[in-house]
């Protein structure tokens, strides 16, 4: 498969967004800011591989993927980071992720744990 969207600025111009323009996060404390931008850029990624799509949780027979990582220590960041394989349930609900963040394929969901790890990195781990 041929992926289209490698960067952010990709994906905002497949959305019609402005890559320039990030959420103000500055009322927030500093050790929050990085989670929070990671989470926007992460959602405009993950809208632009849907192709605008949103999954649609009342159709049992349309799966749903994202990325599940594991966790390994480094020294940068004591709680550790490493993409293991991605996950698919429907049996019974949990809250892994949002559905901003979910995709219709196995495929996309390895490539979106991969291509944008250091986001989901800033998504799920405090610095020290």
């Amino acid at each position: 498969m041929d992926h289209k969207i490698k960067t952010f600025e990709d994906a905002c111009n497949a959305g019609g967004y402005d890559p320039t323009i990030l959420p103000d996060v500055s009322m927030l404390p500093e050790k929050f800011r990085k989670h929070q931008v990671a989470q926007y850029k992460l959602m405009i990624i993950t809208e632009a591989i849907n192709e605008k799509r949103l999954p649609n949780w009342n159709d049992r027979s349309e799966w749903k993927y994202f990325p599940w990582m594991q966790v390994e220590a480094d020294e940068q960041r004591p709680s550790g980071f490493g993409f293991s394989r991605t996950a698919y349930d429907y049996t019974y609900t949990r809250t892994y992720v949002g559905s901003r963040l979910c995709v219709f394929t196995a495929e996309h969901a390895l490539y979106l744990g991969t291509q944008f790890a250091d986001l989901y990195k800033d998504l799920f781990l405090a610095d020290n």
